[in-house]
């Protein structure tokens, strides 16, 4: 992590770290928009991240859009080509299918196709939602992107590492994918750098050491994964929770170091189970460990079904599922 001298700080949530971040880009480097659906005053987005930003920066940086991602996405393209750094709003990740062409068969090739004279410097933020928003407008489709060289994939898990790693991405010269989740916008506060500082992409973090146990998560998955830790110690088993921020690139050498302490390993995440991150992960970390490892690697994952609307029918890992692998790897 890289931060000012003069240090400050302010408890935040999630929404508005990410707009601290935003802010913070804006003042620094005028060649910075921001595009999107509704992002502009009075309505500042759809869960009001960029409330105030257009009316402080003007409506020419903080452009409202027509609900076409595709048109979003290549407009961003066009203007990262010409010498802006845009940051595109996708409203949700689910919309992201309709601009895939633009990002996946551009964005993501243009600076390997010239020879690296066409550097691509785009962050597409996006949202998942919760089952209450439905089954189009909750998937966790990170593993489709990962699966495209020249991209770069960040799902953070706190309001503080939202900002420096939205800021490392704005100011990448490559594009970014930044997926935020609707159940972390709004979660409890934490103190946040109200500055410019950034957190290296491509390393993870151990957010709760252990000896037992390898816990390896992103995104929602991260909380989920500390309190099943939390209960499992009272029981004397000590899980290593790993929060890997970004999936591409991946931090392998900090995963390798866990798993080859504790000799066990789950990987979890919302995302479907089947042909998930966590396949990837749990096959690197089988093909350099197994002589090793105690028993396989356990992934964690979500149903191969869509997000229902019912609340009650959960379709990702919880805290029980944590607890009964990490006590299965144990035996």
């Amino acid at each position: 992590m890289t931060a000012p001298e003069d240090v400050r700080v302010a408890r935040m949530s999630m929404a508005a770290a990410i707009k601290s971040a935003l802010q913070v880009a804006l003042e620094a480097d005028e060649k910075i928009v921001l595009l999107g659906e509704d992002i502009a005053d009075p309505a500042g987005g759809v869960f009001k991240v960029t409330s105030g930003l257009s009316t402080k920066f003007g409506a020419h940086r903080v452009r409202t859009t027509p609900i076409a991602e595709q048109a979003i996405i290549g407009a961003s393209i066009g203007a990262a080509l010409a010498g802006y750094r845009p940051v595109a709003e996708i409203m949700f990740f689910d919309f992201m299918t309709v601009a895939m062409d633009q990002l996946v068969n551009h964005a993501a090739k243009l600076r390997y196709m010239s020879g690296g004279a066409t550097p691509v410097p785009l962050t597409v933020r996006t949202t998942v939602g919760s089952s209450r928003f439905g089954a189009q407008h909750a998937q966790e489709l990170e593993a489709w992107f990962m699966h495209t060289p020249g991209l770069k994939v960040v799902v953070p898990s706190s309001p503080a590492e939202a900002k420096g790693l939205l800021l490392s991405c704005i100011f990448d010269p490559d594009p970014c994918l930044f997926v935020e989740n609707s159940t972390l916008l709004f979660s409890p506060k934490e103190e946040v750098l109200t500055g410019d500082y950034r957190i290296e992409l491509g390393k993870a973090t151990v957010k709760r050491e252990g000896l037992d146990v390898t816990v390896m998560a992103y995104g929602s998955s991260v909380p989920v994964a500390l309190k099943a830790a939390d209960g499992l110690a009272e029981h004397g088993i000590s899980l290593e929770v790993i929060d890997l921020r970004s999936l591409v690139p991946l931090d392998m050498p900090t995963l390798m170091s866990s798993v080859a302490k504790t000799k066990r390993a789950i990987v979890m995440h919302a995302a479907t189970r089947f042909a998930g991150p966590g396949a990837e992960i749990a096959s690197a970390i089988t093909e350099e460990l197994f002589s090793e490892l105690h028993k396989p690697v356990v992934r964690l994952g979500g149903a191969y079904a869509p997000v229902p609307f019912a609340m009650s029918l959960s379709v990702y890992p919880t805290v029980d599922d944590v607890v009964s692998a990490a006590t299965e790897l144990m035996r």
